[in-house]
């Protein structure tokens, strides 16, 4: 599935919306021109009702895929403002803690954030993170437990400063994690192969109005095509054509960064 999780959004319509439909509305003809109408038309009562269930089952199914995916890329999308809300704090703390190393700590802050966008979201279309992102977040731990805690005070901010440092942390640890995908290999092809059985469960029917069942079964595999596209095309939400942007940090470094 990698493939076609990372290609051009036109290639997996192709792939999993036009191509399919042509062949299904093709098989409706070729066996239309191979089995008589009648042998079609006897089985129209008893497959009626097993198509029923089969749809049923295939479209709770097809449900619970979209919904994961898409609970799965909007958790994506509060984790990197999430992360983006600690790097905001992390500069108005660094900004307001009046001791040696506070300027640096507020350089390094953007120094990770340059890196997150340059370097961890190209490695995220992967499905792994970047190692000069990691080093850049390791060097920004590293300044923060050089600050003093001269006095109350500065220890109360310090320990503000390590707790955004650990929400930053976490922030970016889940958004590598999510790049992987949400969506099981043996889902994968469940999915798959429950859209070739359920449109192919539309052959054993028979109509008197060919074109009628011929464009009954391109409907119907359009619509299977395109909640899979949808699958397809959120499942990694760092990579492809729909894609959870680095915007939300940017406008951090943007806003504060300068300072």
């Amino acid at each position: 599935m990698t493939f076609l999780t990372t290609t051009s959004l036109w290639v997996v319509v192709l792939a999993l919306v036009v191509l399919p439909t042509a062949v299904a509305m093709a098989g409706t003809v070729l066996v239309r021109s191979r089995v008589p109408l009648e042998s079609l038309a006897s089985n129209n009562e008893v497959a009626g009702f097993k198509f029923a269930v089969i749809g049923v089952l295939y479209a709770v199914l097809l449900a619970f895929a979209v919904i994961v995916v898409w609970e799965s890329f909007s958790d994506s999308e509060g984790q990197v403002t999430a992360e983006a809300g600690a790097a905001a704090t992390l500069y108005r703390l660094a900004d307001g803690f009046d001791v040696p190393g506070a300027r640096t700590l507020h350089q390094r802050v953007t120094d990770y954030i340059d890196s997150a966008v340059r370097d961890d979201w190209p490695a995220m279309a992967h499905g792994e993170g970047s190692e000069a992102t990691t080093r850049a977040l390791d060097a920004l731990h590293a300044e923060a437990m050089r600050l003093p805690a001269t006095d109350a005070r500065a220890g109360a901010v310090l320990y503000e400063i390590l707790y955004q440092l650990d929400q930053l942390t976490q922030a970016r640890r889940a958004r590598i994690d999510a790049s992987t995908g949400f969506v099981p290999w043996l889902i994968w092809r469940v999915l798959f192969l429950g859209g070739i059985l359920t449109v192919g469960f539309t052959h054993f029917f028979g109509t008197r109005n060919l074109m009628a069942q011929t464009l009954m079964t391109g409907i119907l595999t359009v619509l299977i095509g395109s909640t899979l596209l949808v699958i397809v095309a959120i499942d990694r939400p760092f990579s492809g054509s729909v894609q959870v942007p680095p915007d939300a940090l940017l406008a951090v470094r943007d806003d504060l960064g300068s300072d």
